[in-house]
């Protein structure tokens, strides 16, 4: 059992969301944190809330797509709080947009956050995490990683990175003290698809705030339920962890037919499009 009372707990993208739970989580646990994100007002709002319940707390505002701000980073924590004992690389972003006519900067911004601000946590921090008797590096992959869906394909192709990653990372720290875990959530109740950059959206909704309202219908799991997951998750030291039932459902869809589950994802969620443009449309000619 991984015990996480006055462990040093790193957590990017915790102004909101899962980070934000996650930190409140591991506060309740007794672990020490160092918080990141860009978000400085929303990161003052939960290192405040955190330090009023008596959590050691600090915060840092931290551009995770940015590699210098990563290793600022790890050398403030070490100089507050000591050698980290966990980090948990959770920032990221979306896109909307399909391969077509989408842009090459919003594609680099995406993959800068998502991918390789997660590899930068997790150079930045190994030296610090190699120095304890046991350390975890956790790192926010999607059950997208395995099932992709139109004109998500740089999110799907940074989560899929993640993932690949993460497992050829694991076996170059096989035999050390430092756990990998790659987390798989499903569709999450937070504001990823609010702030996502939406470019042509009409393959999968009518407009822009359609995506966004039909993203926050399917989203049926809390950042609190997704942040026990994956804190009970680095307790009982797992390697791989997925979060929703329909991350769950998407897995055994993906290991039953890899070359079809896709088509299978994808077709269902157009069948559900329309059957909710049809009541749409008998709602407004109704009398």
């Amino acid at each position: 059992m991984f015990m996480l009372k006055d462990k040093v707990v790193v957590i990017t993208g915790a102004a909101s969301g899962i980070g934000a739970a996650l930190a409140a989580g591991m506060a309740a646990k007794g672990a020490r944190l160092m918080l990141a994100d860009i978000d400085q007002a929303g990161l003052d709002k939960v290192v405040t809330a955190l330090r009023s319940s008596g959590c050691e707390c600090f915060g840092q505002v931290t551009d995770t797509g940015n590699e210098a701000a990563i290793h600022a980073l790890a050398v403030q924590t070490q100089a507050f709080l000591g050698a980290a004992d966990v980090v948990i690389n959770n920032a990221g972003v979306g896109l909307v947009a399909p391969v077509q006519g989408s842009e090459t900067s919003d594609a680099q911004w995406l993959m800068n956050i998502n991918f390789w601000g997660v590899v930068h946590g997790c150079q930045a921090f190994l030296p610090q995490l190699r120095s304890k008797p046991e350390a975890m590096l956790v790192n926010i992959s999607s059950i997208f990683a395995m099932i992709s869906m139109p004109t998500q394909s740089m999110y799907n192709a940074s989560k899929a990175a993640v993932r690949g990653f993460s497992d050829a990372l694991r076996e170059e720290l096989r035999g050390t003290t430092v756990g990998v875990l790659c987390v798989h959530p499903g569709g999450i109740q937070t504001n990823i698809a609010n702030k996502a950059r939406v470019g042509d959206s009409s393959m999968i909704a009518a407009n822009d705030q359609e995506f966004r309202d039909n993203f926050n219908k399917v989203a049926r799991t809390t950042p609190a339920q997704a942040a026990r997951v994956i804190i009970d998750a680095i307790e009982c030291g797992k390697t791989r962890v997925l979060i929703g039932a329909d991350a769950k459902l998407m897995d055994f869809l993906f290991r039953l037919a890899p070359s079809r589950s896709s088509a299978w994802v994808t077709a269902i969620g157009n069948r559900l499009r329309r059957r909710e443009n049809k009541q749409r449309n008998r709602q407004v000619s109704a009398p």
